[in-house]
Protein backbone atom coordinates (compact mmCIF):
# COMPACT_ATOMS: atom_id res chain seq x y z
CA UNK A 1 0.00 0.00 0.00
CA UNK A 2 1.35 3.43 -0.93
CA UNK A 3 1.93 5.64 2.11
CA UNK A 4 1.57 9.40 2.50
CA UNK A 5 2.33 12.18 4.96
CA UNK A 6 -0.44 14.38 6.32
CA UNK A 7 0.50 18.01 6.95
CA UNK A 8 -1.69 20.18 9.17
CA UNK A 9 -1.11 23.83 8.25
CA UNK A 10 -2.81 26.07 10.80
CA UNK A 11 -2.59 29.67 9.56
CA UNK A 12 -3.80 33.11 10.59
CA UNK A 13 -6.94 33.11 8.46
CA UNK A 14 -7.55 29.44 7.69
CA UNK A 15 -6.78 25.87 8.68
CA UNK A 16 -5.57 23.57 5.94
CA UNK A 17 -4.62 19.95 5.53
CA UNK A 18 -2.47 18.63 2.70
CA UNK A 19 -1.50 15.06 2.04
CA UNK A 20 1.83 14.54 0.25
CA UNK A 21 3.43 11.61 -1.53
CA UNK A 22 7.09 10.63 -1.46
CA UNK A 23 7.95 13.06 -4.26
CA UNK A 24 6.50 16.01 -2.36
CA UNK A 25 3.43 16.21 -4.57
CA UNK A 26 0.06 17.22 -3.11
CA UNK A 27 -2.28 14.25 -3.40
CA UNK A 28 -5.28 15.92 -1.81
CA UNK A 29 -6.08 18.93 0.36
CA UNK A 30 -8.80 20.76 2.24
CA UNK A 31 -9.13 24.27 3.64
CA UNK A 32 -11.48 26.11 5.96
CA UNK A 33 -11.42 29.79 6.86
CA UNK A 34 -12.23 31.02 10.35
CA UNK A 35 -12.82 34.41 11.94
CA UNK A 36 -10.43 36.89 13.50
CA UNK A 37 -11.90 39.28 16.05
CA UNK A 38 -10.93 42.91 16.63
CA UNK A 39 -12.46 43.98 19.98
CA UNK A 40 -10.69 47.35 19.84
CA UNK A 41 -7.96 49.15 17.92
CA UNK A 42 -4.77 47.08 17.83
CA UNK A 43 -6.41 44.01 19.43
CA UNK A 44 -6.56 40.79 17.37
CA UNK A 45 -8.08 37.58 18.73
CA UNK A 46 -9.22 34.14 17.57
CA UNK A 47 -11.45 31.48 19.14
CA UNK A 48 -9.02 28.68 20.09
CA UNK A 49 -11.79 26.08 19.91
CA UNK A 50 -12.63 27.28 16.40
CA UNK A 51 -8.96 26.85 15.46
CA UNK A 52 -9.06 23.25 16.68
CA UNK A 53 -12.47 22.44 15.18
CA UNK A 54 -11.50 23.82 11.78
CA UNK A 55 -8.17 21.96 11.77
CA UNK A 56 -9.82 18.66 12.71
CA UNK A 57 -12.51 19.20 10.09
CA UNK A 58 -10.07 19.75 7.20
CA UNK A 59 -7.94 16.77 8.28
CA UNK A 60 -11.01 14.52 8.15
CA UNK A 61 -12.09 16.02 4.81
CA UNK A 62 -8.66 15.43 3.26
CA UNK A 63 -8.63 11.85 4.53
CA UNK A 64 -12.08 11.24 3.07
CA UNK A 65 -10.85 12.51 -0.32
CA UNK A 66 -7.98 10.00 -0.13
CA UNK A 67 -10.47 7.13 -0.25
CA UNK A 68 -11.27 3.97 1.66
CA UNK A 69 -9.14 3.07 4.66
CA UNK A 70 -7.25 6.35 4.16
CA UNK A 71 -6.04 6.37 7.77
CA UNK A 72 -4.05 3.18 7.05
CA UNK A 73 -2.16 5.00 4.30
CA UNK A 74 -0.86 7.82 6.54
CA UNK A 75 2.69 7.21 7.73
CA UNK A 76 2.84 10.30 9.95
CA UNK A 77 1.43 13.74 10.67
CA UNK A 78 3.43 16.97 10.47
CA UNK A 79 2.20 20.21 12.03
CA UNK A 80 3.02 23.77 11.06
CA UNK A 81 1.37 26.80 12.53
CA UNK A 82 0.96 30.54 12.83
CA UNK A 83 3.62 31.45 15.38
CA UNK A 84 3.51 33.52 18.58
CA UNK A 85 -0.31 33.28 18.79
CA UNK A 86 -1.00 32.47 22.42
CA UNK A 87 -3.48 30.08 24.01
CA UNK A 88 -3.95 29.42 27.75
CA UNK A 89 -6.31 26.64 28.78
CA UNK A 90 -7.48 24.62 31.77
CA UNK A 91 -5.37 21.48 32.24
CA UNK A 92 -8.34 19.35 33.32
CA UNK A 93 -11.20 20.55 31.13
CA UNK A 94 -9.28 21.70 28.05
CA UNK A 95 -11.30 24.91 28.04
CA UNK A 96 -9.40 28.05 26.96
CA UNK A 97 -9.59 30.78 29.62
CA UNK A 98 -9.84 33.50 26.93
CA UNK A 99 -9.63 33.88 23.17
CA UNK A 100 -6.28 33.15 21.53
CA UNK A 101 -4.24 36.36 21.30
CA UNK A 102 -2.93 36.58 17.74
CA UNK A 103 0.65 37.38 16.75
CA UNK A 104 -0.54 40.62 15.10
CA UNK A 105 -2.10 41.91 18.34
CA UNK A 106 -0.50 45.07 19.76
CA UNK A 107 -2.30 45.19 23.12
CA UNK A 108 0.91 44.63 25.08
CA UNK A 109 2.85 47.60 23.66
CA UNK A 110 2.70 49.35 27.05
CA UNK A 111 3.96 46.22 28.85
CA UNK A 112 6.86 46.06 26.40
CA UNK A 113 7.62 49.70 27.15
CA UNK A 114 7.65 48.87 30.90
CA UNK A 115 10.37 46.24 30.51
CA UNK A 116 12.47 47.99 27.85
CA UNK A 117 15.43 48.31 30.25
CA UNK A 118 15.83 44.52 29.78
CA UNK A 119 16.09 44.89 26.00
CA UNK A 120 19.75 43.86 25.64
CA UNK A 121 19.48 40.97 28.08
CA UNK A 122 16.34 39.55 26.45
CA UNK A 123 17.79 39.96 22.95
CA UNK A 124 21.00 38.21 23.99
CA UNK A 125 19.12 35.26 25.51
CA UNK A 126 16.23 34.82 23.08
CA UNK A 127 17.48 36.42 19.85
CA UNK A 128 14.29 38.51 19.85
CA UNK A 129 13.46 42.14 20.42
CA UNK A 130 11.03 43.18 23.13
CA UNK A 131 7.84 43.54 21.11
CA UNK A 132 4.11 42.77 21.45
CA UNK A 133 4.54 40.37 18.50
CA UNK A 134 5.92 37.59 20.70
CA UNK A 135 4.09 35.29 23.10
CA UNK A 136 5.70 36.34 26.39
CA UNK A 137 3.81 39.56 27.07
CA UNK A 138 0.60 38.00 25.72
CA UNK A 139 0.77 35.30 28.43
CA UNK A 140 1.51 37.99 31.04
CA UNK A 141 -1.53 39.98 29.83
CA UNK A 142 -3.83 36.96 30.18
CA UNK A 143 -2.61 36.24 33.71
CA UNK A 144 -3.15 39.89 34.65
CA UNK A 145 -6.53 40.46 33.01
CA UNK A 146 -8.48 37.19 33.24
CA UNK A 147 -10.01 36.97 36.74
CA UNK A 148 -8.35 34.27 38.85
CA UNK A 149 -5.93 33.25 36.09
CA UNK A 150 -2.72 33.98 37.98
CA UNK A 151 -3.79 31.99 41.03
CA UNK A 152 -4.90 29.07 38.86
CA UNK A 153 -1.62 29.17 36.92
CA UNK A 154 0.43 29.13 40.13
CA UNK A 155 -1.56 26.12 41.34
CA UNK A 156 -0.58 24.28 38.14
CA UNK A 157 -4.11 24.30 36.72
CA UNK A 158 -3.40 26.21 33.49
CA UNK A 159 -1.30 25.37 30.44
CA UNK A 160 0.21 27.72 27.88
CA UNK A 161 0.94 26.90 24.29
CA UNK A 162 1.44 28.37 20.90
CA UNK A 163 -0.93 26.95 18.27
CA UNK A 164 1.21 23.86 17.60
CA UNK A 165 1.04 22.94 21.29
CA UNK A 166 -2.73 23.52 21.39
CA UNK A 167 -3.18 21.20 18.38
CA UNK A 168 -0.87 18.51 19.76
CA UNK A 169 -2.70 18.58 23.09
CA UNK A 170 -6.08 18.16 21.39
CA UNK A 171 -4.88 15.58 18.86
CA UNK A 172 -3.46 13.40 21.64
CA UNK A 173 -6.53 13.72 23.84
CA UNK A 174 -4.69 15.87 26.36
CA UNK A 175 -1.84 13.39 26.85
CA UNK A 176 0.99 15.47 25.34
CA UNK A 177 1.88 19.08 26.23
CA UNK A 178 4.82 19.84 23.94
CA UNK A 179 6.30 22.17 21.37
CA UNK A 180 9.39 22.11 19.15
CA UNK A 181 12.58 24.19 19.21
CA UNK A 182 11.42 26.51 16.42
CA UNK A 183 8.15 27.49 18.10
CA UNK A 184 9.72 27.77 21.55
CA UNK A 185 12.25 30.22 20.12
CA UNK A 186 9.38 32.58 19.15
CA UNK A 187 7.93 33.01 22.62
CA UNK A 188 10.54 35.45 24.02
CA UNK A 189 10.71 33.06 27.00
CA UNK A 190 13.21 30.54 25.59
CA UNK A 191 16.98 30.79 25.82
CA UNK A 192 18.22 29.76 22.36
CA UNK A 193 21.77 29.18 23.65
CA UNK A 194 21.08 27.00 26.71
CA UNK A 195 17.97 25.49 25.05
CA UNK A 196 15.82 25.99 28.12
CA UNK A 197 12.94 28.15 29.36
CA UNK A 198 14.60 31.19 30.90
CA UNK A 199 13.88 31.54 34.62
CA UNK A 200 14.89 35.20 34.74
CA UNK A 201 12.45 36.24 31.99
CA UNK A 202 9.68 34.10 33.48
CA UNK A 203 10.26 35.81 36.83
CA UNK A 204 10.26 39.27 35.23
CA UNK A 205 6.84 38.61 33.65
CA UNK A 206 5.48 36.57 36.61
CA UNK A 207 4.80 33.50 34.46
CA UNK A 208 4.88 30.14 36.34
CA UNK A 209 7.17 27.63 34.62
CA UNK A 210 4.66 24.81 35.21
CA UNK A 211 2.48 26.34 32.45
CA UNK A 212 5.11 25.75 29.77
CA UNK A 213 5.31 22.81 27.33
CA UNK A 214 8.15 20.33 26.94
CA UNK A 215 10.46 21.32 24.06
CA UNK A 216 11.27 18.57 21.56
CA UNK A 217 13.15 18.09 18.29
CA UNK A 218 11.32 19.42 15.24
CA UNK A 219 11.57 15.98 13.63
CA UNK A 220 10.76 12.95 15.76
CA UNK A 221 7.87 11.41 17.66
CA UNK A 222 5.73 13.83 19.68
CA UNK A 223 2.94 11.37 20.40
CA UNK A 224 0.04 9.59 18.73
CA UNK A 225 -3.40 10.92 17.90
CA UNK A 226 -6.39 9.70 19.85
CA UNK A 227 -7.72 6.72 17.80
CA UNK A 228 -11.24 8.16 17.85
CA UNK A 229 -10.22 11.13 15.70
CA UNK A 230 -9.13 9.38 12.49
CA UNK A 231 -9.95 5.71 12.95
CA UNK A 232 -6.54 4.71 14.28
CA UNK A 233 -3.67 6.28 16.21
CA UNK A 234 -1.39 8.24 13.87
CA UNK A 235 2.12 9.35 14.86
CA UNK A 236 2.78 13.10 15.10
CA UNK A 237 6.40 13.19 13.96
CA UNK A 238 7.22 16.71 12.74
CA UNK A 239 6.48 20.19 14.08
CA UNK A 240 7.76 23.62 13.09
CA UNK A 241 6.53 27.20 13.08
CA UNK A 242 5.23 28.20 9.67
CA UNK A 243 8.23 30.22 8.54
CA UNK A 244 10.81 27.68 9.66
CA UNK A 245 8.75 24.97 7.99
CA UNK A 246 8.78 27.01 4.78
CA UNK A 247 12.58 27.35 4.95
CA UNK A 248 12.76 23.55 5.31
CA UNK A 249 10.23 23.00 2.52
CA UNK A 250 12.33 25.20 0.21
CA UNK A 251 15.28 22.89 0.95
CA UNK A 252 17.34 25.82 2.28
CA UNK A 253 19.67 23.49 4.16
CA UNK A 254 22.92 25.37 3.43
CA UNK A 255 24.04 28.44 5.40
CA UNK A 256 23.39 31.57 3.33
CA UNK A 257 20.26 30.29 1.57
CA UNK A 258 17.26 32.64 1.90
CA UNK A 259 13.52 32.31 1.34
CA UNK A 260 10.66 34.81 1.52
CA UNK A 261 7.07 33.80 2.20
CA UNK A 262 4.56 36.35 0.95
CA UNK A 263 1.68 35.35 3.19
CA UNK A 264 -0.56 37.41 5.46
CA UNK A 265 2.74 38.84 6.65
CA UNK A 266 6.07 38.64 4.84
CA UNK A 267 8.79 36.47 6.34
CA UNK A 268 12.37 36.24 5.19
CA UNK A 269 14.56 33.56 6.74
CA UNK A 270 18.23 32.93 6.12
CA UNK A 271 19.86 29.68 7.20
CA UNK A 272 22.95 30.48 9.32
CA UNK A 273 23.78 26.87 10.22
CA UNK A 274 25.14 26.31 13.72
CA UNK A 275 26.02 30.02 14.01
CA UNK A 276 23.80 32.17 16.17
CA UNK A 277 24.25 35.49 14.30
CA UNK A 278 23.48 38.53 16.43
CA UNK A 279 21.69 41.18 14.37
CA UNK A 280 22.71 44.84 14.52
CA UNK A 281 20.09 45.83 11.96
CA UNK A 282 16.71 45.01 13.41
CA UNK A 283 16.53 41.32 12.48
CA UNK A 284 15.72 38.42 14.78
CA UNK A 285 17.95 35.49 15.60
CA UNK A 286 15.84 32.38 15.79
CA UNK A 287 15.99 28.59 15.76
CA UNK A 288 15.20 27.20 12.31
CA UNK A 289 14.84 23.62 13.52
CA UNK A 290 16.32 21.05 15.84
CA UNK A 291 16.96 17.53 14.54
CA UNK A 292 18.64 14.81 16.60
CA UNK A 293 19.56 17.44 19.17
CA UNK A 294 21.47 19.47 16.57
CA UNK A 295 20.25 23.06 16.25
CA UNK A 296 20.15 25.02 12.99
CA UNK A 297 19.79 28.78 13.47
CA UNK A 298 18.38 31.46 11.17
CA UNK A 299 18.20 35.21 10.77
CA UNK A 300 14.65 36.42 10.26
CA UNK A 301 12.99 39.58 9.11
CA UNK A 302 9.29 39.73 9.94
CA UNK A 303 7.06 41.99 7.87
CA UNK A 304 3.74 42.35 9.66
CA UNK A 305 1.57 43.18 6.62
CA UNK A 306 2.20 41.71 3.18
CA UNK A 307 -0.68 39.78 1.58
CA UNK A 308 -2.93 41.33 4.25
CA UNK A 309 -2.56 44.63 2.35
CA UNK A 310 -4.14 43.00 -0.70
CA UNK A 311 -6.88 41.50 1.50
CA UNK A 312 -7.51 45.01 2.81
CA UNK A 313 -8.01 46.31 -0.74
CA UNK A 314 -10.55 43.55 -1.32
CA UNK A 315 -12.43 43.40 1.99
CA UNK A 316 -12.23 46.91 3.42
CA UNK A 317 -11.76 49.30 0.50
CA UNK A 318 -13.57 46.90 -1.86
CA UNK A 319 -11.65 48.20 -4.87
CA UNK A 320 -10.75 44.70 -6.09
CA UNK A 321 -12.88 41.57 -6.18
CA UNK A 322 -10.00 39.09 -6.08
CA UNK A 323 -6.26 39.21 -5.35
CA UNK A 324 -5.49 37.77 -8.80
CA UNK A 325 -6.77 41.01 -10.42
CA UNK A 326 -3.85 43.00 -9.03
CA UNK A 327 -1.33 41.73 -11.58
CA UNK A 328 -3.28 42.89 -14.62
CA UNK A 329 -4.12 46.21 -12.95
CA UNK A 330 -0.46 46.79 -11.96
CA UNK A 331 0.67 46.13 -15.55
CA UNK A 332 -1.96 48.50 -16.97
CA UNK A 333 -0.03 51.58 -15.75
CA UNK A 334 3.69 52.45 -16.10
CA UNK A 335 4.12 53.17 -12.38
CA UNK A 336 2.24 54.46 -9.31
CA UNK A 337 2.73 58.11 -10.31
CA UNK A 338 4.60 58.73 -7.05
CA UNK A 339 2.05 57.02 -4.77
CA UNK A 340 3.37 54.81 -1.94
CA UNK A 341 1.22 52.72 0.39
CA UNK A 342 2.89 51.94 3.73
CA UNK A 343 0.74 49.15 5.24
CA UNK A 344 1.63 49.74 8.90
CA UNK A 345 -1.79 48.52 10.05
CA UNK A 346 -0.24 46.79 13.08
CA UNK A 347 2.91 48.86 13.39
CA UNK A 348 6.06 48.14 11.39
CA UNK A 349 8.19 45.03 11.80
CA UNK A 350 11.77 44.45 10.65
CA UNK A 351 13.94 46.34 10.23
CA UNK A 352 11.99 49.41 11.48
CA UNK A 353 10.33 47.95 14.60
CA UNK A 354 7.84 50.68 15.37
CA UNK A 355 4.72 49.35 17.14
CA UNK A 356 3.12 52.82 17.03
CA UNK A 357 3.44 53.40 13.26
CA UNK A 358 0.16 53.45 11.37
CA UNK A 359 -0.60 52.94 7.70
CA UNK A 360 -0.61 55.74 5.14
CA UNK A 361 -1.00 56.39 1.43
CA UNK A 362 1.59 59.00 0.52
CA UNK A 363 2.02 61.09 -2.63
CA UNK A 364 -1.57 61.28 -3.85
CA UNK A 365 -2.70 64.03 -6.20
CA UNK A 366 -5.96 64.74 -8.01
CA UNK A 367 -4.63 62.49 -10.73
CA UNK A 368 -4.37 59.48 -8.42
CA UNK A 369 -6.57 56.61 -9.55
CA UNK A 370 -7.68 53.26 -8.15
CA UNK A 371 -4.99 51.50 -10.19
CA UNK A 372 -2.21 53.57 -8.58
CA UNK A 373 -3.32 52.59 -5.09
CA UNK A 374 -3.62 48.91 -6.03
CA UNK A 375 -0.17 48.85 -7.62
CA UNK A 376 1.28 50.74 -4.63
CA UNK A 377 -0.15 48.12 -2.26
CA UNK A 378 1.44 45.35 -4.32
CA UNK A 379 4.78 47.16 -4.51
CA UNK A 380 4.80 47.63 -0.72
CA UNK A 381 5.51 43.90 -0.37
CA UNK A 382 8.64 44.28 -2.47
CA UNK A 383 9.92 47.43 -0.72
CA UNK A 384 9.63 45.86 2.72
CA UNK A 385 11.49 42.78 1.45
CA UNK A 386 14.39 44.92 0.19
CA UNK A 387 14.80 46.57 3.60
CA UNK A 388 15.06 43.15 5.27
CA UNK A 389 17.40 41.66 2.65
CA UNK A 390 19.79 44.63 3.01
CA UNK A 391 19.86 44.11 6.77
CA UNK A 392 20.43 40.37 6.33
CA UNK A 393 23.39 40.89 4.04
CA UNK A 394 24.99 43.38 6.42
CA UNK A 395 24.45 41.23 9.54
CA UNK A 396 25.68 37.97 8.03
CA UNK A 397 28.57 39.36 6.03
CA UNK A 398 27.49 37.01 3.23
CA UNK A 399 26.83 37.99 -0.36
CA UNK A 400 23.23 37.00 -1.05
CA UNK A 401 22.93 35.92 -4.65
CA UNK A 402 19.33 34.76 -4.91
CA UNK A 403 15.98 34.43 -3.22
CA UNK A 404 13.49 31.55 -3.13
CA UNK A 405 9.87 32.66 -2.79
CA UNK A 406 6.58 31.09 -1.80
CA UNK A 407 3.23 32.00 -0.27
CA UNK A 408 0.04 33.16 -1.98
CA UNK A 409 1.33 36.45 -3.42
CA UNK A 410 4.35 34.73 -5.01
CA UNK A 411 1.94 33.58 -7.72
CA UNK A 412 1.92 37.22 -8.92
CA UNK A 413 4.55 37.43 -11.67
CA UNK A 414 4.50 41.25 -11.69
CA UNK A 415 5.42 41.32 -8.00
CA UNK A 416 8.37 38.95 -8.55
CA UNK A 417 9.64 40.98 -11.52
CA UNK A 418 9.43 44.21 -9.52
CA UNK A 419 11.05 42.48 -6.53
CA UNK A 420 13.91 41.13 -8.63
CA UNK A 421 14.54 44.60 -10.07
CA UNK A 422 14.64 46.27 -6.65
CA UNK A 423 16.94 43.59 -5.23
CA UNK A 424 19.06 43.32 -8.37
CA UNK A 425 19.14 39.56 -7.92
CA UNK A 426 17.50 36.44 -9.33
CA UNK A 427 14.30 35.03 -7.82
CA UNK A 428 13.17 31.39 -7.98
CA UNK A 429 9.63 30.18 -7.41
CA UNK A 430 9.17 26.43 -6.86
CA UNK A 431 6.58 24.30 -8.63
CA UNK A 432 4.94 23.72 -5.24
CA UNK A 433 4.48 27.05 -3.46
CA UNK A 434 2.85 25.29 -0.49
CA UNK A 435 6.28 25.02 1.09
CA UNK A 436 5.04 25.59 4.64
CA UNK A 437 2.90 22.46 4.64
CA UNK A 438 5.57 20.66 2.62
CA UNK A 439 8.23 21.50 5.22
CA UNK A 440 6.06 20.03 7.98
CA UNK A 441 5.56 16.91 5.86
CA UNK A 442 9.30 16.57 5.27
CA UNK A 443 10.06 16.94 9.00
CA UNK A 444 7.46 14.26 9.83
CA UNK A 445 8.79 12.04 7.05
CA UNK A 446 12.37 12.30 8.31
CA UNK A 447 11.10 11.52 11.81
CA UNK A 448 9.60 8.23 10.64
CA UNK A 449 12.14 7.24 7.94
CA UNK A 450 9.55 7.93 5.24
CA UNK A 451 12.26 10.22 3.86
CA UNK A 452 15.79 8.94 4.25
CA UNK A 453 17.90 12.07 3.88
CA UNK A 454 18.11 15.82 3.30
CA UNK A 455 19.40 15.05 -0.20
CA UNK A 456 16.23 13.13 -1.07
CA UNK A 457 14.22 16.21 -0.07
CA UNK A 458 16.49 18.56 -2.02
CA UNK A 459 16.07 16.37 -5.11
CA UNK A 460 12.29 16.84 -4.86
CA UNK A 461 12.58 20.65 -5.27
CA UNK A 462 11.40 21.70 -8.75
CA UNK A 463 11.48 25.20 -10.27
CA UNK A 464 8.39 26.84 -11.72
CA UNK A 465 9.71 30.36 -12.50
CA UNK A 466 13.14 31.98 -12.64
CA UNK A 467 13.23 35.81 -12.78
CA UNK A 468 16.29 37.91 -13.60
CA UNK A 469 16.46 41.66 -12.73
CA UNK A 470 15.65 44.12 -15.51
CA UNK A 471 15.17 47.45 -13.71
CA UNK A 472 17.72 50.17 -14.50
CA UNK A 473 19.78 51.49 -11.53
CA UNK A 474 18.47 55.09 -11.70
CA UNK A 475 14.86 53.96 -11.64
CA UNK A 476 15.61 51.61 -8.75
CA UNK A 477 17.24 54.36 -6.67
CA UNK A 478 14.30 56.69 -7.28
CA UNK A 479 11.79 54.05 -6.21
CA UNK A 480 13.70 53.13 -3.04
CA UNK A 481 14.29 56.76 -2.05
CA UNK A 482 10.56 57.47 -2.35
CA UNK A 483 9.75 54.43 -0.20
CA UNK A 484 12.09 55.45 2.61
CA UNK A 485 10.60 58.96 2.61
CA UNK A 486 7.11 57.45 2.87
CA UNK A 487 8.16 55.20 5.79
CA UNK A 488 9.69 58.17 7.60
CA UNK A 489 6.29 59.88 7.55
CA UNK A 490 4.52 57.05 9.40
CA UNK A 491 7.16 56.21 12.01
CA UNK A 492 6.21 57.50 15.45
CA UNK A 493 8.99 56.05 17.62
CA UNK A 494 11.93 57.70 15.92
Amino acid sequence: MQEYIMALDQGTTSSRCMIFDKKGNIVTKAQQEFDNYYPQAGFVEQDAKEIWDSQLSVARTALKKLGDKAEEKIAAIGITNQRETTVVWDKQTGEPIYNAIVWQCRRTADKCEEIKSYFDKIKQKTGLRIDPYFSATKVAWLLEHVPGARERAERGELLFGTVDTWLIWNLTGGRVHATDYSNASRTMLYNIHTLSWDEEILSLLHIPQCMLPEVKNSSGLFGETDPSLFGRALPIAGVAGDQQASLFGQACFTPGEVKNTYGTGGFLLMNTGNQCVDSRNGLLTTIAWGIDGKITYALEGSIFVAGAAIQWLRDKLQIIGDAAETEEIARSIPDTDGVYLVPAFSGLGAPYWDPYARGAIVGMTQGTERSHIIRAALESLAYQTVAVMNAMQEDSGMELTGLKVDGGASANDFLLEFQSGLLQMAIDRPACIETTALGAAYLAGLGTDFFESFQEIRDNWQMDLHVEPKMNPEERERYLRGWEEAVARVCMSK
